[in-house]
């Protein structure tokens, strides 16, 4: 994605269409649009051609960027979990990994960054039906690697309204869902995580579009994404008109919602219930 955006704005300088980029690299307007969002793999030679064409001559400029993409081209760790993931996620692992601020919104299950094992469990089985015992531990054993990056020195904000419906919809025995529910009380205490309950009482609210997460990166020439789970694929989106409206919902659904504190009350009450 900065590689993308770094070509997208070296373009633009020029003032050269993304229509004449693809005739200088023998490929479609399209394919300009994909590489320029990061969609898809960087060759070498196009990359170079692609300079050359934006007028960057200057040798270590050159080489910042192709060696820009050749890091592009490198499998994060998540890609070895490929084989029991559809096949829109890893671009979300490998974005989620990127994210210096992450806000979202759950109503279906707990957020999977702040699931506990036997809570993964549970949920990866309602979702896997028919898979095997490995391939069900192998995407749990992914959530939970997933999750530590919210332990690192370097860890990204986390911003997350939790429905209460999600909180009480079991998934598990009871001992499950009250050692879910402690770990929310605890990991809410992070300084980096802020975690707030859309309690039933309220009524409607802003989410009644469903669940979403908002991700935005350290660098500035980087958008903001907004992704959406659907049952067959997944949505991203990154115009800045359609990520303004998630981020007026998000911020709507944080002022309707009781506090951290009065939250974490809230998730005290029902583990008391539990």
């Amino acid at each position: 994605m900065l590689l993308g955006s770094q070509l997208r704005r070296l373009r633009e300088a020029r003032g050269i269409t993304r229509e004449a980029a693809g005739y200088s690299i023998r490929a479609s307007e399209s394919k300009i649009s994909r590489m320029e969002l990061g969609r898809v793999s960087f060759k070498t030679r196009d990359v170079e051609d692609l300079l050359t064409l934006y007028g960057i001559t200057e040798e270590s400029e050159r080489e910042s960027l192709l060696s820009l993409a050749r890091e592009a081209n490198v499998a994060g760790w998540w890609h070895s979990y490929t084989d029991v993931l559809p096949s829109w996620f890893p671009t979300y692992v490998g974005l989620e990994g990127a994210a210096s601020l992450i806000r979202g919104y759950e109503v279906q299950f707990v957020h999977g960054l702040l699931q506990t094992e036997e809570y993964a469990r549970a949920v990866v089985r309602r979702g896997m039906k028919g898979a095997g015992p490995a391939d069900v531990e192998r995407r749990v054993a992914l959530r939970l690697e997933r999750q530590k990056i919210l332990l690192t020195g370097s860890a990204p904000e986390f911003h997350i309204v939790l429905d209460e419906a999600a909180l009480r919809r079991p998934y598990g025995d009871r001992d499950v869902m009250r050692g879910q529910l402690q770990h929310l009380i605890e990991i809410s205490e992070r300084p980096n995580v802020r975690l707030q309950v859309m309690p039933f009482g309220f009524g409607g609210h802003s989410g009644e579009s469903g669940a979403f997460t908002i991700l935005s990166f350290p660098d500035a020439d980087l958008s903001d994404v907004v992704y959406m789970e659907q049952l067959t694929s997944a949505l991203y989106l990154d115009k800045r008109e359609d990520v303004a409206q998630y981020e007026q919902a998000l911020k709507e659904l944080q002022q309707d919602s009781p506090g951290p504190d009065e939250s974490r009350d809230l998730l005290r009450g029902l583990l008391q219930l539990s």
